[in-house]
């Protein structure tokens, strides 16, 4: 009496990968995946591995986890993946402050961010 296997939550030819609390704001977290979105994932890791954002390190490493998920979980051939969707959402937010003139007090927000990838295998056209 074994319970039901969860039913999945994308496509067949689809895998994703999720990347929770990251020390980013989403506001700069979405301008490195728009980057990526609609790209071939070989193009989108170059792009990223070019890139002179502190952040598209993270995202490289999400985008490597989404393409070995496709791989090894549901047996997709990486020369044909793409990347249809990241998108980004907020987190917690640490509230910080400092000391400021006359008595008041400076507001330091530093924003976490989640960033989800999903990549889907398509047939090359010749």
């Amino acid at each position: 009496m074994a319970k039901e296997k969860n039913p999945r939550r994308c496509a067949d030819n689809e895998a994703m990968a999720v990347n929770r609390m990251m020390r980013i704001s989403p506001q700069k977290l979405n301008l490195v995946a728009a980057m990526i979105r609609g790209k071939p994932v070989g193009r989108a890791l170059s792009i990223l591995a070019f890139s002179p954002k502190r952040i598209a390190a993270d995202v490289k490493k999400t985008l490597q986890s989404a393409v070995a998920n496709a791989e090894n979980n549901h047996g997709m051939d990486i020369d044909e993946l793409v990347v249809t969707e990241a998108w980004v959402g907020k987190r917690m937010v640490l509230k910080r402050g400092r000391p400021r003139a006359r008595g008041r007090y400076g507001k330091i927000l530093k924003p976490f961010s989640s960033l989800t990838i999903k990549v889907c295998q398509v047939e090359e056209q010749a």
